[in-house]
């Protein structure tokens, strides 16, 4: 995948291309270590690929869709924890335009951006709720879906809005797209910042088989309350 179909386009001066879809799955309860893991940001990291992580139905059918009219390869990542999701998906066909984040969730000037793929935006909307619940912020809550091309300009707009973000992802965080993201956000929008950039994500270690031990390495919603409070964003 990394080795030829990303540079297939390129070596042969556009003569050709590799419109293939590569599906794979990552995550998953009680499947140890060499199974519950993620390369999103591998992947993300090669030109050439273009990366899909959706987080609901309605990303899975028109991202699907869009990946397999694209005339470049595509590595389509899905949860296996997101397999169960249930939401509203149209009956007729419609795609998702590649390389464009969604705004889930509408919030408040001043309050705070909450930046999610994959699993990690179903935490991220938990996270909101609970922040309109318990402290009364509105949290925005932005859908990045495609991993690369990566929209920051979208990220960007927001944080101007709500001057403070948070970027929630399942996997390990060193040399992750959520640090990718921070990078964009401290370039694009650094006089925007009222607050330090905060990252959550999971535990630095690999996965446990243990379902109390997997549980902890999960992020979680309380684990974003927790970092927003440790950096001062929620009291």
């Amino acid at each position: 995948i990394i080795n030829h179909a990303a540079k297939v386009r390129s070596m042969f001066g556009d003569q050709t291309s590799a419109p293939v879809v590569f599906r794979a799955n990552a995550g998953g309860t009680r499947l140890g270590a060499t199974h519950s893991q993620h390369f999103d940001a591998m992947f993300a990291a090669v030109p050439g690929l273009c990366v899909a992580s959706p987080a609901t139905p309605y990303d899975a059918k028109g991202m699907l869709a869009m990946a397999l009219q694209m005339e470049d390869p595509v590595f389509f990542n899905e949860h296996q924890l997101l397999y169960r999701a249930k939401g509203k998906v149209p009956t007729g066909h419609y795609t998702l335009p590649v390389g464009k984040a969604h705004v889930e969730r509408v919030g408040a000037a001043g309050g705070l951006t909450l930046v999610g793929y994959s699993r990690g935006l179903i935490i991220a909307l938990e996270a909101a709720e609970r922040l309109a619940k318990e402290f009364g912020l509105e949290a925005e809550v932005i859908n990045l879906r495609w991993l690369r091309p990566l929209d920051h300009e979208t990220i960007v707009e927001s944080v101007k809005k709500t001057n403070r973000v948070c970027i929630v992802e399942e996997p390990w965080q060193s040399y992750g797209i959520g640090a990718e993201v921070a990078a964009r956000v401290q370039q694009h929008a650094f006089d925007f910042l009222d607050a330090p950039i905060v990252r959550v994500g999971g535990a630095e270690a690999p996965m446990p088989y243990a379902a109390n031990l997997e549980r902890a390495a999960w992020p979680s919603a309380e684990g974003v309350l927790a970092a927003l409070k440790a950096n001062g964003i929620v009291r």
